[in-house]
C-alpha cells in the first residue's frame, strides 16, 4: 500500500506531473517528492530539481521554506491552502501556467535530440513524447518495470 505522507520511492514514483492539486500541475509530485527526501526515501528523485523550480519560479515561494513547511506534516490539503496563501495567484493563472507546464519541451534542437535519445533507450518504438510531462510518465513507467 502506498503511503503519500511518507512516500518510498524506492518501491514506487511519485505522482505524475499531470496530477493536479487545487489546478496546480506537478504540485503533488513535488509534495511526494519532498515527503520522500525528509523521510529518506527519496531514490533517484530530488526536491528542487528543475521542473520544481518552474513551479517555484511560478509562485515565487522559496523552496527551503517550503520545505519546511512539509516537514512540519502538513497534509496535501493543508499544503495547498499554504500555497495558494503564499503565491496568491488567480485560477486562470494557475490553470494557464498548469497547461503549459504540461506541454514544456526542450526548446532547441540539442535539447530534442537529447530528449530523443532518453525515449529511445526507454522505449525504443515510442515516437508519441513531446514534453517533460511525457518523459517523466514514461520513465516512471519503465524504472519500476513497465515496458515502454
Amino acid at each position: 500500500m502506498v503511503n503519500l505522507s511518507q512516500p518510498d520511492l524506492t518501491q514506487h514514483p511519485p505522482r505524475s506531473v499531470r496530477v493536479r492539486l487545487g489546478g496546480y500541475a506537478h504540485l503533488p509530485r513535488l509534495l511526494d517528492k519532498a515527503r520522500a527526501v525528509i523521510a529518506g526515501k527519496g531514490g533517484e528523485y530530488h526536491y528542487n530539481c528543475p521542473l520544481d523550480q518552474r513551479f517555484f519560479a511560478f509562485t515565487k515561494i522559496n523552496p527551503d521554506e517550503m520545505l519546511e513547511a512539509i516537514k512540519s506534516g502538513k497534509s496535501d490539503t493543508e499544503m495547498l491552502a499554504w500555497v495558494n496563501e503564499k503565491a496568491g495567484k488567480l485560477h486562470h493563472e494557475i490553470k494557464a501556467w498548469s497547461d503549459w507546464l504540461e506541454q514544456y519541451g526542450p526548446g532547441g534542437p540539442d535539447g530534442h535530440e537529447w530528449l530523443a535519445g532518453v525515449v529511445k533507450s526507454a522505449a525504443p518504438k515510442r515516437d508519441d513524447i513531446r514534453s517533460f510531462a511525457e518523459l517523466l510518465d514514461l520513465d516512471d513507467y519503465v524504472s519500476y518495470g513497465g515496458k515502454g
